[in-house]
């Protein structure tokens, strides 16, 4: 069974996502163009909730003039953090643990406290951390408090990251977390809100570590409850039937998790700070269009069945360059674009699988993407190789 537990071997060389999902592949299985052009074989085709003040926060909170260069989104209403709380914890909150991400004046922090549940608050900005600080007493050791952004756990060795630099190895360590078999429960609860300038990015990155079983995911099917905006959302849970929005985001994130829609909220609840202070009217077009949209509050469960002999924390990156390399030319069918991916005869495995020779990219359902993926894995062929990949993607790491 493939897991955090399960004893993986190391990566050769660790493949990367960005918010198209480029990737690097190193393994037996895959060969290049170049290695493969004298075979003969083809290559790549070019192919509403009320506001409600709350304690002193009512015109501003600690901190406020002190925050880093990037906008961000912060919950100040208390209404709002009540029916995050019940959604957040159901039927189980004595003992739940939470890890709130940038919590900031921490409303919903209290709330989840005065819950019962045990909370970890991970946050960037250094002018919250001794007010968040105080609502941890009189709890019982309910509330830790940690100066780091969850966002940026575990860069790579390429990334400039400002300090504080956190490790999840070292962080869950120090908080006693451990690790639950990927076939067994949710170790802990994260709750965000995604990056306004770095949604896509972020929730890559996510969904990177959960195929490899790294970073959070090393301990277990952790459950994400985030705030999303609305085109970001649309994206991720986009299917056949809605053709403008489904891409590669849709098959890799429905392959991988659950999609849950929690809450729907729009964003005039939110009250967002920058540098200068609270932001009324931002001059930047991007984040004023941004915020005449609604936020999507949605959990993201990581499936139980994800891992297969097929589809492992091994060999996934060539299953994100498969589905990218099909969204390249997204009308046009699948069997011209697994000639192009791989050396073994693309029309038996569509007849093996009783899929039309002329069926769209377009057409297929993340289930049906991930089908054909295993299926080419299990797949015995002449030679050694099973994939083909272009050189110029070998330093497109990012």
């Amino acid at each position: 069974m493939w897991g955090p537990a399960a004893g993986l071997p190391p990566r050769r060389v660790q493949s990367a996502l960005a918010g198209a999902g480029r990737f690097c592949l190193w393994r037996p299985g895959a060969a290049t163009r170049r290695a493969r052009a004298a075979w003969g074989l083809r290559g790549f085709s070019d192919s509403y909730l009320q506001p409600l003040p709350y304690l002193d926060f009512e015109e501003s909170f600690p901190g406020e003039s002190r925050l880093g260069p990037e906008p961000k989104r912060y919950i100040t209403h208390r209404g709002l953090a009540r029916t995050l709380g019940q959604l957040l914890l159901g039927r189980t909150r004595r003992g739940a643990l939470i890890l709130e991400c940038n919590p900031g004046p921490g409303i919903l922090t209290q709330v989840l406290l005065e819950s019962g549940a045990r909370v970890v608050a991970l946050e960037s900005e250094r002018a919250f951390i001794p007010h968040l600080e105080s609502l941890g007493k009189d709890t019982n050791g309910k509330l830790d408090v940690v100066h780091c952004d969850f966002f940026k756990l575990d860069p790579k060795v390429c990334e400039v990251i400002k300090p504080p630099i956190m490790i999840s190895k070292t962080l869950f360590k120090s908080l006693g977390i451990k690790a639950l078999p990927w076939s067994e429960g949710i170790p802990l609860k994260v709750f965000g809100i995604f990056p306004i300038k770095h949604e896509r990015k972020a929730l890559w990155k996510l969904l990177y570590h959960l195929y490899a079983c790294n970073s959070i995911y090393r301990y277990g099917r952790v459950e994400l409850n985030m705030f999303i905006g609305e085109r970001e959302y649309q994206r991720l849970t986009a299917t056949p039937k809605s053709p403008d929005t489904y891409q590669v985001l849709s098959v890799i994130g429905q392959v991988a998790c659950e999609v849950k829609l929690l809450h729907k909220e729009p964003w005039s609840s939110f009250d967002v700070y920058a540098q200068s202070g609270k932001l009324e009217k931002p001059k930047n077009k991007e984040i004023s269009e941004l915020m005449e949209q609604n936020m999507y509050f949605i959990r993201l469960i990581p499936r139980k069945n994800l891992f297969t002999e097929n589809l492992t924390p091994i060999n996934f990156d060539i299953f994100f360059h498969m589905v990218r390399h099909c969204f390249g030319k997204p009308n046009a069918s699948l069997l011209h674009h697994l000639r192009a991916l791989s050396p073994i005869d693309s029309k038996e495995i569509l007849r093996k699988m009783k899929i039309s020779e002329t069926k769209k990219v377009n057409k297929m359902s993340p289930r049906d993407f991930k089908q054909v993926f295993e299926r080419i894995e299990s797949m015995e062929g002449d030679g050694p190789y099973k994939w083909l990949y272009d050189d110029s993607m070998d330093d497109s790491l990012v």
